[in-house]
């Protein structure tokens, strides 16, 4: 039998696994209905430790539009990591579902349910990743720029962010030159930076962490932000939007990126802060087609995993 496929980093797929993957999320895209790998219904369980829109609406939908039947859980509502163990959960849930998606604070936790699970385990949104809405940026790239590889793609905010992480990882194994920007304290951790100039060294992406936002910007082909108050940080607004006042994505900003490029936020955008209205609503914003790419991309990452699992066949999906 086939070894327990997850994802819980960027870096769990390889960058053949990774473009594989968006080759699969752009047939889906295509053929909305045309793949069930959870016929049945089988269940997939989504938890959420926190709030959401679009992961909750984007993984109910894909489910569903895969066969299967979403069990949406709110964490107020379950027992898991707080009566019961995280690894009790796990050998409980197993018996009981197809696929745990789980959006939620410590990274540790979703190590821990893999390590003890039979079925994929997915992360939804972590402290410290957002592997889901990578796969969906870069369908969006690729649906834009018609590639990922070769080209640059510059990140300007708060670097020190699970949004951050997951673009330079990300990046990278699509082959990339990621620059990622932000103030002093604020960028990646350096185990992060090391583990993507590993990953760049085999696919001829590159890496640029960098307090000047200018530079990041220089000739790029993707531009990208995230608010610059995350949940639970909201003490800390005032000071923060001092901190990054330098490092919004204005449209004298885009004025250093290439004619063509285009702009990324994940939602949701605080307009006048990390992004002007100009820009996320202009002409070069493709922010509400990295939106719809959730469902896509989430329902390439579950199929891939379910079949590279063994737990489903479809001999159009390629390993």
């Amino acid at each position: 039998m086939s070894a327990t496929r997850h994802f819980l980093t960027d870096l769990d797929f390889t960058p053949d696994e990774q473009s594989k993957v968006l080759d699969l999320a752009a047939a889906m895209k295509a053929d909305k209905y045309g793949y069930a790998p959870y016929a049945g219904p089988q269940t997939v369980a989504v938890f959420f430790d926190k709030t959401s829109t679009r992961t909750r609406v984007s993984f109910h939908a894909g489910i569903a539009e895969l066969g299967g039947s979403p069990l949406v859980i709110n964490s107020a509502d379950s027992q898991l990591g707080h009566k019961e163990s995280i690894a009790d959960s796990a050998k409980v849930l197993e018996r009981m579902v197809s696929t745990i998606v789980w959006r939620t604070f410590a990274q540790s936790g979703l190590e821990e349910m893999a390590a003890n699970s039979s079925v994929p385990v997915i992360n939804a949104l972590s402290d410290d990743y957002h592997p889901c809405q990578l796969i969906a940026d870069l369908l969006t790239v690729r649906e834009h720029k018609g590639k990922t590889k070769g080209l640059t793609m510059s990140y300007l905010g708060d670097a020190a962010n699970n949004m951050a992480n997951s673009y330079l990882l990300a990046g990278v194994t699509a082959g990339m030159h990621v620059r990622i920007a932000g103030p002093e304290g604020y960028l990646p951790e350096a185990r992060i930076v090391e583990a993507a100039q590993q990953r760049a060294a085999e696919t001829g992406g590159s890496v640029m962490i960098t307090t000047d936002a200018a530079a990041a910007l220089a000739d790029a082909d993707v531009v990208v932000t995230d608010t610059w108050v995350s949940m639970g940080q909201e003490d800390e607004k005032e000071a923060r939007l001092k901190l990054f006042t330098g490092y919004s994505v204005t449209a004298q900003a885009m004025k250093l990126a290439k004619d063509d490029a285009i702009v990324l936020h994940c939602l949701p955008a605080y307009r006048g802060y990390e992004i002007d209205a100009e820009v996320i609503d202009g002409p070069q914003s493709v922010v509400f087609d990295e939106a719809e790419n959730r469902v896509h991309a989430q329902k390439a990452v579950m199929t891939w995993l379910m079949v590279a699992s063994g737990l489903a066949e479809d001999d159009r999906v390629e390993l």
